[in-house]
């Protein structure tokens, strides 16, 4: 993509959200600020190439090779930059079917992915499946409401994760969709399943009072929303019954958003929901701003791959 053309698309698409008590006025005015930059992907199911220019309905979009591109291209503005996945990374393509997942490892590690969460389809086949490609991925698998204690994937998936970028501490955590019904036993065998709004408790507790943390973030796959079952457990629900989650990063509906969603959590304060549909055919875009005092503001963008 042309730089011109990234730049237009970018600004087309951006909205900016206020986190915490951090308005746009003081940060505009404020002489020193912080960039985080996070860049997030969800449900790309082994879609490696692009899309055909006949497809129907996404010609010419996605492609393992022009994600590659806008990364580069980002991270050269700010080196401050978070990659992470929201799960669903299998299934889709022949490549899944031939390679088993290696690919999909092997060329996320390429794009220097940081952290990724599980999605059901990551057990398509079965948990030994998912445990045979982990020598292939060079960044961290992380749940929090998957107890894999009992499984060959014990230690292999820690609930967290932290990193530090120009002093500010961020810290990162995983969710998954309830298993039973989605996922044979068989391919799970003995993955325990935790219910998400106690597990999303005692990690923001851990990474904000333990690891003083100033930017907490979920990587949910249990969906954006449900209309047909309201109170099954979603990431607009996980926001409203929480609290200290900055953003929600989804998946599993595959739920195109131009720009996130902000939703109030327990306490009355602002939590940003982004899910960028499917497929690799967008990357999201989320920046916060840390002024001297480390109060942040945000701004979301869904670039079109």
């Amino acid at each position: 993509m042309k730089r011109r053309d990234f730049i237009q698309q970018t600004a087309a698409t951006t909205a900016l959200v206020t986190v915490g008590g951090f308005g746009l006025q003081s940060f505009t005015s404020a002489p020193q600020t912080t960039k985080i930059t996070i860049l997030h992907t969800n449900d790309v199911h082994s879609h490696i190439d692009p899309f055909s220019p006949t497809d129907g309905m996404y010609a010419n979009k996605g492609g393992v090779a022009r994600r590659a591109t806008l990364i580069e291209h980002i991270r050269k503005d700010n080196p401050n930059t978070l990659l992470v996945d929201a799960g669903d990374i299998f299934q889709g393509t022949p490549y899944f079917n031939y390679y088993g997942g290696e690919l999909e490892f092997k060329l996320m590690s390429m794009l220097k992915y940081d952290v990724a969460t599980i999605g059901n389809h990551d057990f398509d086949n079965g948990i030994e499946g998912l445990f045979a490609q982990l020598p292939h991925a060079e960044f961290d698998f992380i749940s929090a409401n998957y107890d894999f204690s009992n499984t060959i994937m014990d230690t292999h998936v820690k609930p967290y994760k932290t990193f530090v970028k120009d002093n500010i501490k961020i810290g990162v955590f995983g969710l998954g969709i309830k298993l039973k019904g989605i996922v044979d036993e068989a391919l799970s065998k003995e993955t325990k399943y935790l219910d998400p709004i106690e597990m999303s408790q005692e990690m923001t507790r851990i990474l904000k009072n333990d690891a003083h943390c100033d930017l907490i973030i979920c990587l949910s796959h249990l969906g954006y929303e449900y209309n047909d079952n309201p109170k099954k457990i979603s990431d607009l629900n996980l926001a409203a019954q929480t609290k200290d989650i900055d953003l929600i990063i989804g998946g599993h509906t595959h739920t195109f958003l131009d720009k996130p969603t902000v939703v109030k959590n327990k306490e009355g304060k602002n939590v940003l929901i982004n899910q960028v549909g499917c497929y690799g055919i967008n990357l999201g875009k989320i920046d916060f701003y840390f002024d001297s005092s480390k109060n942040k503001t945000a701004k979301g963008v869904s670039i079109v791959v």
